[in-house]
């Protein structure tokens, strides 16, 4: 595994001079950095718990943005736009650049960006110890129950998720469980060469650059797995496909975008979630005054 901490794994996409300027802030500040944020025109900015903050670097131009994004993809810029449909490019250890532009469409879909105008580096670290707080009232009888976790863009979704796969693979407060990850992003367990380089338990399978539902599929043919986990359902494909595992007898563990329980009735997919009966239990991640909280409500 790559032992250097996360933000210099995520930071080593920079070139140096940025890379620089982010080290100014020093060890204790960078400790807590969660992006960095290239924006053509101003100086890179660090968001740490506090807000963003401005770096000592030059205003970012088009040459930075384009290297960040050749350092990310290991090719031309040219060449990793058409590979970046989605909006952002998974790096190893599980973090993530997200970026904007001007989008080239073709049949009514969008094909590539053309020109980079900003970038969001989102840096990825485990959080060990949330797992054992929660995983007591993810219990019935003894026994998980499915699970969703709900939060806003940013407020550690992904991290929690990850760290309730690794407590439930190994067994905290409770027997091992065997755990299937459907990794689409690969930022859950951020497989590299085979190897997990974000730790998700002992008992756990991961299957990364698939969709949830093929994921799924394959997981619950080929691993028999006791618990499913994916992250982000976004789209009626995600619903079809965790109600579908549902129906095979696994536990499910997933997360969503909302800003709380009331998004769940409001939005049409995650309406269709709750007349399905799919999740026995919700966690509410809220973020106040820089600190996460986490909240477990029952669903019916």
């Amino acid at each position: 595994m790559d032992k250097r901490y996360p933000w210099e794994q995520a930071a080593a996409v920079l070139p140096e001079p940025l890379r620089a300027g982010l080290r100014g802030l020093g060890s204790d500040r960078l400790s807590e950095l969660e992006e960095m944020r290239l924006r053509r025109g101003f100086p890179m900015t660090a968001l740490l718990p506090e807000g963003e903050v401005d770096t000592d670097t030059p205003p970012i131009g088009e040459e930075e943005l384009r290297q960040v994004l050749e350092n990310a993809t290991q090719s031309s810029a040219h060449t990793a736009l058409d590979r970046v449909r989605q909006g952002f490019v998974t790096l190893r250890g599980g973090h993530r650049v997200g970026l904007c532009g001007s989008v080239v469409r073709r049949d009514g879909g969008i094909v590539t960006l053309r020109e980079l105008s900003s970038l969001s580096i989102r840096v990825a670290r485990p959080v060990v110890g949330q797992a054992g707080a929660l995983l007591p009232q993810l219990r019935e009888g003894g026994a998980f129950v499915s699970t969703l976790i709900l939060a806003p863009p940013g407020a550690g979704k992904t991290t929690l998720l990850r760290e309730l796969v690794r407590g439930l693979s190994d067994g905290e407060g409770g027997a091992p469980l065997r755990v299937g990850v459907a990794d689409e992003r690969g930022e859950i367990a951020a497989l590299w060469r085979g190897e997990p380089q974000l730790y998700v338990g002992r008992h756990t399978d991961v299957l990364d650059g698939c969709s949830k539902a093929e994921g799924l599929s394959m997981l619950i043919r080929g691993m028999n797995p006791q618990v499913v986990a994916v992250d982000e359902i976004t789209d009626p494909g995600d619903v079809r496909a965790v109600t579908e595992a549902a129906g095979c007898g696994a536990a499910l563990l997933a997360t969503a975008h909302g800003g709380g329980p009331e998004d769940l009735c409001r939005r049409p997919v995650y309406r269709a979630l709750l007349s399905a009966g799919v999740f026995r239990r919700l966690v509410v991640l809220e973020r106040r005054d820089g600190r996460r909280t986490a909240r477990v409500e029952a669903l019916p």
